[in-house]
């Protein structure tokens, strides 16, 4: 599919979106983006869920939704699958359809420009160190407390495409439907697959819930 037929998709997604709409204005301004990796990778989620990078400057599974969620916390939700970027107790990457706690991310803006991504969660508990989202250089995620923020894999260079305004995401507490244990990084397997209203209400949006 090009991108002129996957634009058409989503808008169509948003007017439905709109036509199902409560009512209550969109709170949060945020932006459509691509999340360019100093080692030479665009972060991309994949239709299975699975993150790592990708070369392609014009892949839509490259588009993010970077909502804000706090003060210079993000969410960051690919506009393909509707899935939130998360980081469990041991570090490693994976994608939930719910928001959590896990899906929280400090952005921070590192000396040269780039921009490094931290859980808001989890750190090193004796020195204190954040664990940050990263790529190697053969473009596969890391685990974050594997990654430095004064390396190129911590460091991200957005590239919006447009402003978008969201619903704030609702916060479930999903208890131990959360992985804390090591897995790889792909799509969560957390009950219920319900979305819970992050999406974007204009153009460039992620698929709506049904």
């Amino acid at each position: 599919m090009d991108n002129s037929g996957f634009v058409r998709i989503v808008e169509r997604h948003i007017r439905t979106a709109i036509g199902n709409y409560d009512g209550k204005d969109p709170q949060l301004k945020g932006i459509v983006t691509r999340l360019y990796c100093r080692q030479g990778y665009y972060l991309q989620m994949n239709p299975d869920g699975c993150l790592d990078g990708t070369k392609d400057d014009s892949s839509n599974s490259s588009l993010f939704n970077l909502i804000p969620v706090g003060l210079r916390v993000v969410a960051i939700q690919s506009v393909k699958t509707g899935l939130y970027i998360a980081m469990n107790g041991e570090g490693h990457l994976y994608t939930s359809e719910l928001f959590t706690a896990e899906c929280k991310f400090k952005e921070s803006v590192f000396e040269n420009y780039y921009v490094i991504y931290s859980s808001m969660l989890y750190r090193q508990q004796e020195s204190g160190r954040a664990w940050f989202l990263g790529l190697n250089k053969e473009g596969q995620a890391m685990k974050g407390n594997r990654v430095k923020k004064t390396k190129p894999a911590a460091h991200f260079l957005p590239k919006p495409l447009e402003v978008a305004m969201y619903r704030e995401p609702s916060l479930h507490d999903v208890g131990e439907t959360v992985p804390k244990a090591a897995v790889p990084p792909s799509k969560s397997t957390s009950e219920p697959a319900v979305m819970n209203g992050g999406r974007p209400v204009s153009k460039a949006a992620s698929k709506p819930s049904t």
